[in-house]
């Protein structure tokens, strides 16, 4: 067996909160997590709306139904879910949804903006954010990794040179499951290699979005 590849044009979605006018200052991208999708992460992030900040979310190429068949057949629910890569073919996954994501940007970013511009990454979408930082096709000024760490395959003499310049945060809730102490004992070891010293935010609350915290970071 001889595994074979194809390139075609591939239509992609994402969403929006707000427009970039002359006016916008600020403009966000947020990258969701395992199994969610962008018209509903989005939501999340209204707090942030207003006339000078414009919030886009990309979703994952890949779309899944949440339940098998089986339990769907049960239940009768059909919610659907996207991911951004699994452990199969990861790497062409990885192409092309940094592919994907420098499309949007190049699309929605004018050249002429020189506000502030904010890459976000939530759990799963922590890795894909990092990823798409690190394909150093964009500009950017802060990085916020939520409920996500870095990838432990990333190149870190990239890393290191990259995000010497740029603020980096990284937030989680004190109950988040995931997180676990040796989670965060990696997260930590991870930040070590690449030498960078990034504002630890934790807020009271489990695997997900606590709007003050969000609302203080913008």
């Amino acid at each position: 067996m001889i595994i074979q590849e194809t390139n075609f044009n591939f239509k992609a979605r994402y969403y929006k909160l707000g427009e970039i006018t002359p006016q916008t200052k600020k403009i966000w991208f947020v990258i969701h997590g395992y199994g969610q999708l962008g018209q509903y992460f989005i939501k999340k992030f209204s707090v942030l709306e207003n006339p000078e900040t414009c919030v886009i979310a990309p979703e994952g190429l890949s779309r899944f139904y949440l339940e098998d068949v089986s339990k769907r057949s049960q239940s009768g629910d059909q919610k659907v879910g996207a991911t951004w890569m699994t452990r199969e073919n990861r790497l062409m996954d990885i192409e092309n949804y940094l592919t994907y994501l420098n499309s949007v940007f190049r699309k929605e970013i004018p050249t002429s903006f020189d506000g502030q511009i904010t890459l976000f990454g939530f759990s799963q979408g922590g890795a894909t954010v990092s990823r798409w930082a690190l394909d150093g096709k964009i500009n950017f000024a802060r990085l916020i990794l939520w409920a996500g760490i870095f990838p432990t395959d990333m190149d870190f003499e990239k890393g290191t040179s990259l995000f010497r310049n740029k603020e980096i945060i990284e937030v989680y809730g004190d109950q988040d499951p995931f997180l676990t102490d040796d989670r965060l004992a990696e997260m930590k070891h991870l930040n070590k290699k690449l030498q960078i010293q990034p504002t630890l935010i934790q807020f009271k609350g489990g695997h997900e979005i606590d709007q003050q915290t969000l609302l203080n970071l913008h």
